[in-house]
């Protein structure tokens, strides 16, 4: 019996342009619930491993899935672009003079780079389809990308939680069109993580309490991005020069072998000046500075009195005395969560009478 998919010339096409548009990896979901996923998400919740990210549970019911959200739906297209890095994410472990951010951020806003992608497929679908309603996401709604990227075919959520890809790695940038064209599936990918352990045996603050749940309270990422309070002390080592986002899990996952940086998308090749800063120039920055800066970054959306607090932990853990009357400086900053980072930074600058 041949495969409804081979048979179905509008499916086909739509691959094509989206690969045309930049995405390495498209799959089709169907856009039913998935009951074993929405109970997860509630378990997850309900242990608090949320941390303070409270559009989680305000909109839990609708990331139950698809149809949830949107009841006429029939159809997931999932979406994948690769940033794929070119070396070695950990490379500045022990670069304790600079600054380490995350791979994902090194380039250019992916919110605006994905979303125009999307929005130009989801154009052309309409154009072939002219009765088809769709919804566009990317990151900044109710939606489960890593769970419909599973369904599509993509990957699979690995023990990190995050979607692994045997052609890219852990190094994608999700995006999903909700549609009510009905479109052949792809079949669900299966997990291919084994007994390997090494995303949870690399993570600095023992983030997973075991495989496949993350959390986030305890994960550099949140603490450093999402999180808007002091960091509390018992992460502020496990961070050392991470001042933006964490890659340990993502880098040391072995399927990365078979991810080629050739495949990212132009828009994610790292600015210079993000690859390797120096702490003592990011301390420097005040509100104007950091908006100058970060201009067109994704790291612009914390703000400045987010991220001097993140730098001034990795000022702490480096041992730095040079970065001394800088740290000092900040100890009256107005906002009292910077100035608590540094009270903290100086103290561990200065060595013990």
């Amino acid at each position: 019996m041949a495969d409804a998919r081979e048979n179905d010339p509008l499916r086909e096409d739509l691959i094509a342009e989206a690969r045309r548009l930049g995405f390495v990896a498209v799959g089709i979901a169907p856009a039913a619930d998935d009951p074993l996923r929405a109970q997860r998400l509630s378990e997850w919740i309900a242990a608090g491993h949320h941390g303070s990210m409270g559009w989680m549970e305000d909109r839990a019911e609708v990331r139950q899935g698809p149809q949830s959200m949107w009841p006429e739906a029939k159809s997931v297209i999932a979406l994948g672009m690769s940033y794929a890095p070119e070396g070695d994410p950990l490379a500045l472990a022990e670069a304790h003079d600079r600054a380490r951010i995350s791979v994902y951020a090194q380039g250019r806003d992916y919110h605006d780079t994905v979303k125009k992608a999307a929005k130009a497929l989801a154009r052309w679908l309409v154009a072939r389809a002219p009765r088809a309603e769709l919804k566009v996401f990317v990151d900044t709604a109710p939606v489960m990308e890593k769970p419909l990227g599973q369904m599509a075919g993509l990957g699979w959520q690995g023990k990190h939680t995050n979607l692994v890809s045997r052609g890219h790695g852990n190094w994608l940038f999700l995006a999903a069109i909700y549609t009510t064209v009905e479109l052949a599936p792809d079949a669900p990918h299966a997990d291919r993580c084994g007994s390997c352990s090494a995303c949870q045996d690399a993570c600095p603050t023992d983030a997973f309490p075991e495989p496949y749940r993350l959390d986030a309270r305890r994960c550099i990422s949140y603490l450093t991005i999402e999180h808007k309070g002091p960091i509390p002390h018992e992460f502020r080592k496990g961070i050392g020069n991470r001042i933006y986002g964490c890659d340990d899990c993502l880098a040391v996952c072995p399927w990365n072998k078979f991810a080629d940086a050739a495949a990212r998308n132009r828009a994610f090749l790292p600015r210079a000046e993000l690859t390797a800063p120096r702490l003592s120039e990011l301390l420097a920055l005040d509100d104007a500075g950091f908006r100058q800066f970060f201009s067109g970054s994704p790291i612009k959306r914390i703000g400045r009195d987010r991220f001097v607090r993140n730098c001034l932990i990795a000022a702490g853990n480096s041992g730095d005395a040079g970065l001394i009357d800088q740290v000092a400086g900040l100890t009256g900053d107005p906002d009292p969560v910077v100035s608590e980072a540094a009270e903290w930074a100086l103290a561990e600058l200065r060595p013990a009478p």
